[in-house]
């Protein structure tokens, strides 16, 4: 296994069979992208993980596929779909999601940091080679590629409406036809970014580049307003009841209204923080070097609570039916009660990641540096 240092981690953190007892994961029981496609990084729908049962988590299986998962899974119909850190021939893996058989890889001929997003029947993923890749969901057969500019690779894609939307290194948003591949627009927000997807949601884009949160006409790529922070913005924002959230590297985690861009509130912190998960009124944000998960009022800003957790958080947090899940750069996963923030579940069988986590159907699915993806359920008899 490659070496990988806490900044590449850093900078990737903005990437069936059936069991006769448990259904696969179908319709909106699916994690089909990094934000989920209600842009929040939250599960609504699942039903059988909860704070009384986390607990009881354990290993279902374990699969390796390359040399580093930076990427975070996508979970769709029965299938999880990952990229691969391999140096010499990387790529996206389609695996059972209850066996952990690969069903099918791509390969790209270079490293993936890219998290998948699958829609109607299609995987789109960034690569390092500057393209992104179409590719049919049930056999990774090629669609379509596109080739942006030479920054294009770290960006994880977003679907909505039928296009896909992608972000490049130096802050270039693309919308692409999801089935074609045809560009419809462009737009360069002038500044560097270390390429976290956009969010798309109510018929406009939001993103952030340099030091600027921007929200884009989703059709047309006309800008409807912009916000100047003070810091560099390396994570991809949530969307919610009207508001962006977003941090900043000003330490500021912000919240903006959605249709003007004006600041409702802003919540200082110690250190850069993670895409951050929305779930109840409740924002959740993990700070990369305070070890710490904040929760926070989404209303007002005020800290509901906060958990120090054992080592640095180089990954974002999934929320689902009451719990905040968490994977840390030190090994530690972590399962809290959304409420109380009180310590549910910790497991130290991944070997640390940037590969943000994704619950669904009552499994836990997570990539980690030695390259191997890892499902957590529980035991049969609890399903």
């Amino acid at each position: 296994m490659k070496h990988i240092n806490i900044l590449t981690a850093i900078l990737t953190v903005c990437l069936a069979l059936n069991l006769s007892a448990q259904q696969a994961p179908t319709g909106n029981d699916n994690w089909s992208q990094f934000t989920r496609y209600n842009m929040q990084r939250s599960n609504p729908n699942e039903t059988i993980l909860n704070v009384n049962n986390v607990g009881n988590l354990q290993l279902k299986w374990s699969t390796t596929i390359g040399d580093a998962l930076n990427s975070s899974p996508a979970v769709v119909n029965g299938v999880v779909y990952i990229g691969a850190y391999d140096a010499s021939t990387g790529g996206i893996y389609a695996v059972n999601a209850d066996t952990g058989t690969v069903r099918w890889s791509y390969p790209t001929g270079t490293s993936e940091n890219s998290s998948p997003a699958v829609d109607n029947g299609i995987v789109f993923f960034g690569a390092k080679n500057h393209k992104l890749y179409a590719l049919n969901a049930a056999t990774g057969t090629l669609l379509w590629s596109y080739t942006a500019d030479s920054s294009l690779g770290y960006s994880s894609p977003t679907v909505a409406n039928g296009a896909v939307f992608v972000e490049s290194y130096v802050g270039t948003v693309y919308s692409l036809d999801a089935s074609t591949g045809t560009l419809a627009w462009s737009y360069s927000g002038g500044g560097r970014s270390n390429s976290c997807n956009p969010a798309v949601t109510n018929g406009t884009v939001y993103f952030g580049a340099a030091d600027t949160v921007y929200a884009l006409n989703a059709k047309t790529g006309a800008l409807q307003w912009s916000f100047a922070t003070g810091g560099k913005i390396d994570v991809t924002p949530a969307v919610a009841d009207g508001v962006v959230y977003i941090e900043s590297d000003d330490h500021n985690i912000y919240a903006l209204n959605a249709a003007t861009g004006a600041k409702l509130w802003n919540f200082a912190i110690c250190a850069s923080v993670s895409s951050p998960a929305i779930a109840g009124g409740v924002l959740y944000a993990a700070s990369t070097w305070c070890d710490a998960l904040y929760a926070l009022n989404a209303k007002t800003g005020a800290e509901v609570w906060e958990f120090g957790t054992p080592g640095i958080l180089t990954s974002s947090p999934a929320v689902a039916n009451g719990v905040v899940y968490l994977n840390g750069f030190d090994g530690n996963m972590l399962g809290l009660d959304a409420g109380t923030g009180a310590l549910l579940w910790n497991d130290t069988h991944v070997i640390g990641g940037s590969s943000s986590p994704s619950v669904t159907h009552g499994t836990f699915y997570v990539g980690s540096y030695n390259g191997i993806l890892y499902a957590f359920g529980l035991p049969s008899e609890q399903k």
